[in-house]
């Protein structure tokens, strides 16, 4: 099998998937990632690609993203091109379309495989956008988005195949596509994940907290309102009072990956402090930690908040989910396809923060019916393995070159 992994920040969600079938017998794997890609380590072929130029600073801005997904698109043609004339003709390729990268794909190798990772599909109406009405959405907004979504049409329709990493992500597209899509979750790493009753994590300030501590803990990619950061600081400020000596450890970075930036404020962490008022000592806000701090934090937490708008699902959840922390969730579509109400988590409004702060409260009292919570949450997180979502990958990789032979 000779396949192509493509994925702007290489290798993306593919890293487990990469490293097995770089080291099966008689596969031959390759890599294409931006300059700026991570990389990982003990693959050596992976082909770092830089675009052309940027995008022109006088762009309409309905199409400042379709532009910059054909500079990416043209940069990937030109390493494909390059492959193509050193004799490499994958058999399949597999890629995160969404940032234009294998719009030319096809014209190079026409007889590939294509398979793409959808993540989503945008919608002006039950979704993300407009979901908060504290960030209500124009008509400019609505415009905006529909033209956006020009690429992501364009990639459903150059691929063979696609898969969705859940069943919500993949029905947010068009209905005449979703027969191509396959649901089908990465897979998380739940042999190394999993409860550790001697689990300690030390904060930066020098507070040991240990597994079985009134520990909240909180994670996003970034401290953003798509990730309710803004409902849970406030809910928080009332847990603070109301326990005097729980701790929050609080995960993120202060970039953005979706929305906005706040207006008045350098990132959402300064707004919201602005708002809320906190114990410092008990509020421990650790930026983007490594892996292995990251679990630490899930093994000692007594109460796990995860908020999302109706958007991508994040692994942090499924993560915690196999530590079997006792999880608090918003009621928003995703997040109802892995969190039963009452049997492996709890489910609160995404807008209360009072209902929030209730239900951690009563996670941080720990009960015989939060121990079974903890232990379905576990026994759930088993469908999400990594073997699991290799399996369903590579058959979707060799579909047609197994009916071919």
């Amino acid at each position: 099998m000779r396949l192509l992994v493509i994925h702007q920040n290489f290798p993306g969600q593919f890293g487990h998937m990469v490293k097995a079938w770089a080291q099966r017998p008689g596969w031959d794997v390759r890599g294409i990632g931006r300059e700026s890609a991570p990389g990982l380590p003990g693959f050596d072929k992976l082909i770092r690609y830089r675009l052309a130029r940027k995008g022109a600073d006088k762009q309409h801005p309905y199409l400042r993203q379709m532009e910059a997904a054909t500079l990416h698109g043209q940069a990937v043609a030109r390493v494909l091109l390059r492959l193509k004339q050193g004799g490499f003709t994958p058999d399949a390729i597999l890629a995160h379309p969404g940032w234009g990268e294998t719009l030319y794909a096809k014209d190079v190798f026409p007889d590939a495989r294509l398979v793409h990772l959808c993540e989503w599909y945008y919608s002006a109406e039950g979704a993300d956008l407009g979901f908060d009405p504290e960030f209500p959405l124009t008509f400019d907004n609505r415009a905006r988005i529909r033209t956006w979504n020009a690429l992501h049409t364009l990639n459903l329709t150059n691929c063979d195949a696609a898969i969705s990493p859940t069943y919500w992500q993949r029905s947010r597209h068009p209905e005449i596509f979703q027969p191509k899509i396959t649901a089908q979750h990465e897979g998380i790493d739940t042999e190394r994940l999993g409860p550790d009753a001697n689990a300690t994590f030390t904060t930066p300030t020098g507070v040991t907290l240990k597994a079985g501590d009134p520990v909240i803990t909180y994670v996003a990619r970034n401290l953003e309102p798509y990730r309710g950061f803004h409902v849970f600081m406030r809910a928080l400020e009332k847990i603070q009072a109301a326990h005097p000596t729980c701790h929050a450890l609080i995960v993120g970075g202060n970039d953005v990956s979706y929305g906005k930036r706040p207006t008045d404020a350098a990132n959402w962490r300064e707004q919201m402090l602005r708002e809320v008022k906190l114990d410092a000592a008990r509020t421990h806000f650790l930026g983007r930690v490594p892996y292995p701090q990251f679990l630490r934090v899930l093994q000692v937490s007594a109460a796990h908040v995860y908020l999302t708008y109706p958007f991508v699902l994040s692994w942090s959840l499924m993560e915690a989910m196999a530590c079997g922390v006792p999880i608090v969730g918003s009621d928003t579509a995703p997040v109802r396809e892995v969190i039963r109400n009452g049997q492996n988590g709890r489910l609160v409004d995404f807008f209360e923060p009072l209902a929030l702060e209730r239900n951690v409260l009563d996670m941080l009292r720990d009960t015989n019916e939060h121990l079974r919570m903890r232990a379905r949450a576990k026994a759930d997180a088993a469908k999400y393995t990594q073997s699991a979502g290799l399996m369903r990958y590579e058959h979707l990789l060799q579909e047609r070159i197994a009916c071919e032979r």
